[in-house]
């Protein structure tokens, strides 16, 4: 199963990607190990909204309706 998923931090930025481990990538996230990432430095974060999907195509598809203009108002109405 692969997860398309959506992380906040504490200034309310959101962070979306996708992944086969939900639970290890949110670790991820939240750990500053010196690797040069967007999310090493602007946690800690949680996760707001995860969807399963059934292949990891789907899953990238997902994350990039979420950048778009439609995914972004539809993750403002999920959220609110």
């Amino acid at each position: 199963m692969f997860y398309a998923y959506v992380l906040q931090n504490t200034k309310g930025i959101l962070y979306k990607g996708y992944t086969i481990d939900l639970q290890k990538r949110i670790s991820q996230h939240n750990t500053n190990d010196g690797f040069p990432s967007y999310t090493g430095k602007r946690g800690p974060w949680k996760l707001v909204y995860s969807e399963e999907c059934i292949t990891s195509a789907k899953a990238k598809q997902r994350e990039k309706f979420f950048k778009s203009g439609k995914g972004r108002d539809f993750l403002k109405e999920q959220l609110s």
